[in-house]
């Protein structure tokens, strides 16, 4: 079984995530900030994985600490899951339209943490949500889960499309890179021998 358990508590968080790589894309997610369980929620039924989420934080300063830290729950939590990554794919891309929106994403399960991050959102805010917490999320997950992650906006004007395009792309790019590869069932995707 794919799955794992985080618990991370800070000074600023409280934190209990469950991951399933192997689930059916449902989800049960409390993080605090209302606009983060509904991205986490899709973002858990375009991945497949199933994921389950609370989190207690320090929203009453502000979403920060909250937003940040369950991206590197998530990040932890997706990096045990898979282990040493023998049988994986490791590659995974995903070309998704929200509206007006177009995001793509690529990702290499690499054990390198690195991301680049094209978003050019026109808001300051979605709702009460700071709309530069966006990128701290994948920046947080994509350190945490040590994987490379390329996110580019190709089109878009709204910001709420724009994010929620994002966190569908790189679901679905997640999900084919971390997908067990039959031909190669328990061969590691590397020549180096390590991921």
């Amino acid at each position: 079984m794919r799955t794992s358990e985080i618990n991370r508590k800070t000074n600023e968080t409280d934190i209990t995530l469950f991951i399933d790589c192997d689930g059916k894309g449902q989800s049960e997610i409390s993080s605090g900030v209302g606009f983060l369980d509904h991205m986490l929620t899709l973002f858990a039924k375009h991945s497949g994985f199933d994921i389950k989420l609370r989190c207690k934080g320090d929203t009453f300063v502000d979403d920060h600490h909250s937003v940040e830290d369950i991206g590197i729950a998530l990040g932890l939590a997706l990096k045990e899951a898979l282990g040493n990554k023998a049988g994986i794919r490791r590659y995974g891309d995903a070309l998704i339209p929200m509206d007006e929106a177009l995001i793509q994403t690529a990702i290499d399960l690499s054990g390198r943490s690195y991301l680049s991050c094209g978003l050019e959102l026109p808001t300051e805010k979605v709702g009460s949500f700071d709309c530069e917490l966006a990128e701290e999320f994948f920046a947080a997950f994509a350190r945490s889960a040590e994987l490379t992650l390329h996110i580019r906006q190709l089109a878009g004007r709204n910001s709420h499309h724009i994010i929620e395009g994002a966190f569908k792309s790189v679901a679905r790019a997640l999900r084919a890179a971390a997908e067990p590869d039959p031909r190669f069932a328990e061969a590691l995707p590397s020549t180096k021998g390590v991921l």
